[in-house]
C-alpha cells in the first residue's frame, strides 16, 4: 500500500483514505529489545482467521460460506500468519520473517507455553469478558476494544520472543485478504504438484497459474496434504506475499486508476493498522524498494510433531537460536563489517587443524561444516559423530589454543568455546548441536526437510531465499 500512496492517483485519494482506515492502539505493548540506531523500521503483519470486519461487525454468513471459513467461532481469533518485517533506514532491503502458526512458544503476560497462533486469543477472551462484565459497551465495541488487548499480547510475545522492538502493526481479515487479490488482478504462484484438500477447498494443477480470490484464499491456508503440513504452509505464504508484491509494484497496478480504487477500498474495509503509523512518512522511505530487495526467510525450529500438555502436537522453537537468527538478519551491517584496527594483525588461519563432531544426529553435518572452514583456510581434520547428541554448540581447544578457537568460533556466528587439554597443539574439536546457525546451515536439507543445524530454519523449496522478483515453485 505504501508503494501505492507514491503514486499521482494515490496521493490524490489519500485523505479518503486516511479518513476511512481503522486504527488501533497498541504499540508499545510489553517489553521489547533495543532499537537500532540505523533507524530501521519493524513491522508485525498479522492475517487474522476472523469473522469479523475492521469495525468489529460479524462477517455475513453467505461471505462466510464462499470463503469456506465456518461459523464464528473461538476459530476465528487464530492468527493464521505472523511475519516480522525488518527494512532499513535507507528503503533498499527488506527481510519479512514468518513464525509458523503452532510454534511452542511462552506466551507474554503468565499465560505459559502455547502455541504462538493463540497469543492474540488469551489477551482477547480475558479482555472480553472483563469489558462485558462491566457493561455499558455493545457487542461490537466489545469486540474492537478486546481485540485491541488480543493484539498487544501477541506484540509483546514476539517481542518477547525476537528481542526485536515492534514499530508497527497491521492486521488484514479473510474477507479483505480476498478482496484485494481481486483487486489487483490475482496473484501468480506456482505448485511442484497438484493438490486437492476438502479442508480449505484447495484444488489446483501442477505448475503456474493465476489466481486470487476464493482460489487465493485456500492457497495460503491449505495444510493437510502438504509434505510437511504447516512449515509448508509458511512457504505457501511466503511465495504468495512475494508475488503479491510484484503485482503492486508492477506498472499494470500501479498505472491503473480501477485497480488502484478498488485496491485502496479493500485496505480501509478490512486492514488495522497502529494509530500512530505515519503513511506519508512510511510511503516516502519504501518508493525505492524493488522486488527482488524483498526476502522471505523463517525462524529456526525443531521437531514438528513436539508433544504438548495442552495444545496437542505443536512445532518445537529454541528462543535462544530465534533471537541468533533474528539478530543476524536485522544487525546494521555497518556494526559487523569495520575494518580491524591496523595494529591487530590477521589470524593465520591455516595455522590451525580443525576437527568437526556430529552432535544433533543430523546426517552429513560434520562434513558440511568442515567444508565450510577449510573453504576459509582451516585445515581440515576429520570429521564424525560425536559420542552423545547434545543441544549447546561449542568449540574446544587445548592448552594455548586460545586464538585459534576464537577464530573458528567467530566464523561459525559466535559459537562458545572451551578448553580442553586432551586436544592437541595447533587443533581445535568443534562440536555442533542443534542450536548452530553458522556457515553450512543455510539452504541444507535432509530427506526430512531438517536443515544442517538440526532446525528447520528455511523451509523454502530451493538454495535461494524467497524474493519479490519472480515466481517460485513449491508444494
Amino acid at each position: 500500500m505504501a508503494v501505492l500512496l507514491g503514486t499521482g492517483y494515490a496521493w490524490q485519494n489519500l485523505k479518503s483514505f486516511t479518513d476511512n482506515l481503522t486504527t488501533t492502539d497498541v504499540i508499545n505493548a510489553g517489553a521489547g529489545g533495543e532499537k537500532p540506531a540505523d533507524g530501521a523500521i519493524d513491522i508485525l503483519m498479522v492475517g487474522m482467521d476472523s469473522r469479523t470486519d475492521a469495525k468489529g461487525n460479524p462477517l455475513p454468513q453467505q461471505i462466510l460460506d464462499e470463503l469456506q471459513a465456518g461459523g464464528s467461532d473461538d476459530g476465528g481469533l487464530n492468527t493464521d500468519t505472523l511475519i516480522l518485517m525488518h527494512i532499513p533506514n535507507d528503503g533498499k532491503k527488506a527481510v519479512a520473517m514468518s513464525f509458523p502458526r503452532d510454534s511452542y512458544v511462552k506466551i507474554a503476560n503468565g499465560y505459559g507455553r502455547h502455541k504462538i497462533n493463540s497469543a492474540f486469543a488469551y489477551g482477547k477472551n480475558d479482555a472480553a469478558a472483563e469489558l462485558t462484565s462491566k457493561g455499558g459497551l455493545d457487542p461490537a465495541e466489545i469486540e474492537v476494544e478486546s481485540k485491541k488487548e488480543g493484539a498487544k499480547n501477541l506484540i509483546a510475545t514476539i517481542q518477547d520472543l525476537t528481542g526485536v522492538t515492534i514499530d508497527h502493526y497491521a492486521e488484514i481479515n479473510l474477507v479483505g485478504f480476498y478482496d484485494i487479490t481481486k483487486a489487483v488482478g490475482g496473484v501468480d504462484v506456482c505448485l511442484n504438484e497438484a493438490t486437492q484438500d476438502d479442508f480449505s477447498g484447495a484444488n489446483f494443477t501442477a505448475g503456474q497459474q493465476t489466481i486470487e480470490g476464493k482460489d487465493a484464499l485456500a492457497f495460503v491456508r491449505q495444510r493437510h496434504g502438504l509434505l510437511r503440513g504447516d512449515l509448508d504452509r509458511v512457504v505457501r505464504q511466503q511465495v504468495f506475499m512475494a508475488g503479491l508484491a510484484k503485482k503492486m509494484l508492477s506498472a499494470g497496478v500501479l498505472s491503473d486508476q480501477t485497480k488502484t480504487k478498488n485496491l485502496i477500498n479493500a485496505v480501509t474495509k478490512s486492514i488495522v493498522l497502529d494509530k500512530d503509523w505515519d503513511i506519508l512518512n512510511f510511503a516516502n522511505q519504501m518508493k525505492s524498494l524493488s522486488g527482488g530487495a524483498m526476502e522471505f526467510q523463517t525462524i529456526p525450529t525443531g521437531d514438528p510433531e513436539l508433544e504438548t500438555p495442552e495444545d496437542g502436537q505443536a512445532i518445537e522453537i529454541d528462543e535462544a537460536a530465534v533471537k541468533k537468527f533474528v539478530k543476524n538478519l536485522t544487525e546494521d551491517p555497518a556494526k559487523t563489517s569495520s575494518a580491524p584496527p591496523a595494529a591487530d594483525k590477521p589470524f593465520d588461519n591455516s595455522s590451525v587443524t580443525v576437527e568437526v563432531r556430529n552432535a544433533s544426529g543430523v546426517p552429513g553435518l560434520a562434513a558440511q561444516v568442515l567444508e565450510s572452514l577449510a573453504a576459509k583456510g582451516f585445515v581440515s581434520g576429520d570429521a564424525a559423530n560425536a559420542e552423545s547428541n547434545t543441544k549447546t554448540s561449542t568449540v574446544k581447544f587445548g592448552k594455548g589454543g586460545d586464538d585459534g578457537a576464537a577464530a573458528v568460533a567467530k566464523i561459525l556466528g559466535g559459537v562458545a568455546v572451551e578448553q580442553d587439554n586432551n586436544i592437541q597443539a595447533g587443533h581445535v574439536r568443534v562440536f555442533v548441536g542443534s542450536d548452530y546457525s553458522g556457515p553450512g546451515a543455510q539452504g541444507f536439507a535432509g530427506g526430512s526437510g531438517v536443515g544442517l543445524d538440526g532446525v528447520r530454519q528455511q523451509p523454502a523449496s530451493g538454495d535461494k531465499p524467497i524474493t519479490a522478483d519472480g515466481v517460485r515453485c513449491v508444494n
